[in-house]
């Protein structure tokens, strides 16, 4: 008997996501505005409001945010010019965010402004920022990529809480840790979009809880909060500065670019993803959130999961955004000599510039 030949007919993508372009038009999208007569006061409040809804942020401030903190000291340690704290505060019941705060020593008067470092993907989680590595490899292959960042931070003076981002480290789930998975960013994001929540939107109410702990420290002064991290803590960094007004400088490293040209259009964790968020607005929209306050993008330029060019053209729009506001020179972009990791280079210099007093 003579096999039945079957002929195969797959997907166009490229196709098909151009139709959804069509019928999908962005609400809130910066290149079809007239940049010198928009209301920008209305156009930031409408769409934070929305993207702070579907994120699901909106809801868990609503359920959470009069949730006592419930602070939990560990441990303190003094090192040759800072403290270093281990601290737990609840961010909703049942669930507890481990971080460390670091102080500096002899180091200026008064209060600090404080550096927020919401690490990237990678099991160690905020210990890397500290400077807790698990080897010498781990040690090299991290201060190559200068991932230390809490450490930059309050070596250049500031407090820095550097934390475990959920789905990470001590935030991670016991299951995933014991099969020597890197993270639980897929079971969580499963669960959270079953409730209308994302691990987006979690991160950024975290962020949120970690300024409210810290507003009740007498050395740090959080009319000066900066927010810096790489990859995924470029993530998070973006859309906290976007969702909640009281960071004052964003720094986000290796991650800004546009959805389409990287979440989409490669491989990603599914921790990056927002049912409808191009129904809303672009990355680039969601930068121009940050206007007025000072915004360095920071990028590689050999980074292959956030393309260099379409991170350059995403820049150009909201840089556009940022001069129709009188702040032009408060948008930058820096584009690094390297691929997918955190450059320093031009970070400390922009903080000591807008957090000075």
């Amino acid at each position: 008997m003579e096999r039945m030949r079957i002929s195969m007919q797959y997907l166009n993508t490229a196709a098909y996501v151009n139709r959804l372009d069509e019928r999908y038009k962005p609400q809130y999208e910066i290149t079809k505005l007239d940049l010198n007569h928009t209301d920008w006061h209305s156009w930031r409040t409408d769409f934070r409001s929305k993207l702070a809804k579907l994120t699901g942020l909106s809801d868990m401030q609503s359920q959470f945010s009069a949730v006592p903190l419930q602070v939990r000291a560990v441990s303190r340690e003094e090192r040759s010019d800072y403290t270093i704290e281990k601290l737990f505060v609840t961010a909703e019941p049942g669930v507890e965010i481990p971080f460390y705060l670091l102080l500096p020593l002899g180091k200026g008067e008064g209060c600090y402004p404080l550096v927020l470092t919401p690490h990237g993907h990678g099991p160690r989680g905020k210990e890397t920022y500290v400077g807790h590595y698990a080897d010498e490899a781990d040690r090299a292959e991290n201060e190559a990529g200068e991932r230390d960042i809490a450490l930059q931070a309050v070596k250049a003076g500031y407090a820095a809480i550097a934390m475990d981002v959920r789905g990470f480290a001590e935030m991670g789930r016991r299951q995933e840790w014991e099969q020597n998975k890197g993270s639980s960013c897929l079971e969580l994001q499963r669960i959270s979009l079953l409730y209308g929540r994302t691990l987006i939107g979690e991160r950024v109410f975290d962020i949120g809880r970690l300024i409210d702990y810290a507003a009740t420290r007498p050395e740090i002064d959080t009319s000066r909060i900066a927010i810096t991290g790489n990859s995924g803590g470029g993530t998070v960094s973006l859309f906290a500065a976007a969702l909640d007004e009281r960071i004052t400088v964003c720094a986000p490293s290796s991650y800004f670019c546009t959805f389409r040209d990287s979440i989409m259009a490669m491989h990603h964790c599914s921790c990056n993803y927002i049912p409808g968020i191009l129904q809303l607005g672009e990355m680039y929209d969601v930068a121009a959130l940050v206007a007025p306050r000072p915004l360095l993008l920071i990028n590689g330029k050999d980074d292959m999961i956030f393309p260099i060019e379409a991170a350059k053209e995403a820049f150009s729009y909201v840089h556009a955004v940022y001069a129709a506001q009188g702040a032009a020179d408060r948008c930058r972009q820096f584009v690094g000599h390297e691929g997918h990791r955190y450059y320093k280079e031009p970070v400390w210099p922009f903080m000591k510039q807008y957090l000075s007093r």
